[in-house]
């Protein structure tokens, strides 16, 4: 892959902060391709087309200057791969569906201990997500995370989601760091280019179907799931 170089400097020095993204990354979203699959007449391989439709009209909306809750824009993706596989879904019921499935994932197996071995070696752990902050607070009492985190922070009060530069730059201001104090941990290429391009610094996790966008800064840190990034981490002075 031809990505850019990271910076060799700071590997090996603590961030201040570790900003963890929710979905995919700590979070399975497995569970959520039943139900998806259900409203999309048992085609559980649309998952993937329905979660990159809604990135890309979270992208849309926040480039307009508009704002809507993710879970809307989650809701609106799901009618719209419906309607082109002539599946008819109301609003109301793409927004229970998608309240519904997101609401109740559980975390991925090797998460826990990756936070505890966090939390022990003595990092703030913050988590940053495009989600509301009732939908993430909903999500992590029901997954068990709460305990394991310093804050909990959605983009609602930027108006914009990730990877917007605003987001970031407000994440590190909220925590009273800067920007090069900050690692952003996620499975989304997308979500770790613009932390990168921000001044922040990101640890990749190599989800199954995930990988890092080739025209982005390469993380200092790229492993195949959270416990080995915190493995990493937990080496650094």
């Amino acid at each position: 892959m031809d990505l850019e170089k990271s910076n060799p400097s700071v590997k090996g020095i603590r961030p201040k902060v570790l900003f963890f993204d929710v979905n995919e990354t700590l979070l399975d979203l497995s569970s959520v391709k039943e139900e998806v699959g259900k409203a999309l007449g048992g085609r559980e391989e649309l998952l993937s087309l329905w979660f990159t439709t809604m990135l890309q009209y979270a992208l849309v909306v926040s480039a307009s200057g508009q704002y809507k809750p993710f879970g809307h824009v989650g809701a609106a993706a799901l009618q719209m791969v419906a309607a082109n596989h002539n599946i008819s879904i109301s609003e109301d019921r793409a927004r229970e569906i998608i309240s519904g499935a997101m609401g109740n994932l559980p975390a991925h197996p090797e998460v826990k201990e990756a936070l505890s071995r966090l939390n022990t070696a003595g990092y703030k752990l913050v988590a940053f997500t495009n989600s509301s902050k009732d939908g993430l607070k909903k999500q992590f009492e029901n997954a068990g995370l709460t305990e394991y985190f310093d804050e909990m922070l959605s983009v609602e009060p930027t108006g914009k989601f990730k990877p917007f530069t605003e987001t970031y730059a407000w994440g590190a201001k909220k925590m009273g760091v800067e920007l090069h104090e900050c690692m952003l941990i996620a499975a989304h290429g997308w979500d770790v280019a613009g932390a990168l391009w921000a001044g922040w610094r990101a640890a990749f996790v190599s989800r199954p179907g995930q990988q890092p966008f080739p025209l982005a800064v390469q993380t200092e840190i790229f492993e195949p799931d959270v416990l080995q990034v915190a493995k990493v981490l937990t080496e650094y002075k």
